[in-house]
């Protein structure tokens, strides 16, 4: 009998007309997939900043830092918007009043203007001279050791018995250096040095230079010793001059110390008080009073507390407006170096 089942025709796939069904492939999976699946795989952004040990080993000091810092602020803000008593009683809410009288008074348009002028005269001054000291001390000779105590004994004293010495020092009339000038034969008769405004506020600059440098140089001087020595050899043995050196290795080698310098000296010179309180008190007719003195009379000698709050606050921006600016200068320029190089590279 002959069988009636039909006879299967071979796949195209098959090796030979009968045997296994053929394999098949794996499917293709498309990039965009596999992506999305390890983006599911990974934890969010967030979570793997909550989870993560170093953010829990740092919090409670960060918690601490923010409650010290914040907390003035906030009180600060509560009270520039009140009336408030010479005892420091809230009476009622002002609102902007503090703010407008601030703009309105030409004293304090008068000594922002000043603590501008002092703070940019300082921290340049002590960049000018802090750097040429700073690479003279770096360099091996004899006595080194005692040249750098010297430079570094300013910064042992304190600002304000720097002050009290040079109050006297400048006294129009028995003072240290009219004596000395007047013994040299450099003039006749005695200057008033602190009489004046114009005068007096420049020698208070050039005080703030001098007690302002021992910390420039100590910065910079950690930076010229960070730096490596081999660079400065293969520089010299490919023919370097020292001017060479000191532009195309030193400066931008000691670019991040200078910005550390220029940055907490600006804070420090911003804020100083005992250089121009100790010496003339913000006179001769406010004419020396910078936003930090004009602040401690509007606070303490006419016990306008709700204005002297706004004056607190008014710094507080201005600082941080100026660091920031700073901040966002330095990192265009950081970019736009690196640019350079990637350009240059290819």
């Amino acid at each position: 009998m002959q069988d009636s089942t039909p006879t299967r025709a071979p796949a195209p796939g098959d090796a030979s007309g009968g045997g296994a069904a053929p394999t098949q492939p794996p499917p293709r999976v498309s990039a965009p997939a596999a992506a999305a699946g390890r983006r599911r795989a990974r934890p969010s952004r967030p979570a793997a900043i909550l989870t993560s040990a170093p953010l829990w080993m740092i919090l409670p000091s960060l918690a601490l830092t923010v409650f010290i810092i914040g907390y003035p602020i906030v009180d600060l803000a509560w009270t520039s918007v009140h009336e408030v008593s010479r005892f420091g009683q809230l009476r009622g809410f002002d609102g902007l009043v503090n703010y407008r009288e601030l703009v309105e008074d030409p004293l304090f348009v008068a000594s922002l203007w000043r603590t501008l002028i002092w703070t940019f005269c300082v921290v340049g001054g002590a960049l000018l001279i802090g750097l040429p000291v700073a690479l003279i001390l770096n360099e091996d000779f004899i006595g080194r050791g005692i040249a750098r105590t010297i430079v570094m004994m300013p910064w042992a004293v304190s600002l304000t018995m720097t002050a009290v010495v040079w109050r006297w020092a400048l006294n129009g009339r028995s003072g240290l250096l009219n004596s000395t000038l007047m013994d040299l034969g450099l003039m006749a008769e005695p200057v008033e040095w602190l009489a004046t405004a114009e005068l007096a506020f420049t020698v208070q600059i050039l005080i703030g230079i001098l007690v302002s440098i021992p910390f420039t140089t100590t910065i910079l001087l950690g930076g010229l010793a960070s730096m490596p020595g081999d660079v400065y050899e293969a520089a010299m043995v490919d023919g370097a001059t020292r001017w060479q050196l000191f532009t195309r290795i030193t400066l931008p080698l000691l670019k991040p110390f200078l910005n550390i310098a220029i940055v907490l000296n600006v804070i420090y010179v911003f804020n100083s008080f005992p250089i121009i309180w100790v010496m003339t008190e913000g006179g001769p007719a406010n004419g020396t009073d910078i936003l930090v003195t004009y602040l401690y009379k509007a606070a303490f000698r006419f016990g306008q507390l709700g204005k002297a709050s706004a004056i607190s606050l008014a710094m507080f921006a201005i600082l941080f407006i100026i660091t920031l600016i700073y901040a966002r200068l330095q990192m265009r320029g950081q970019s736009g170096a690196a640019d350079q190089e990637v350009a240059d590279d290819g």
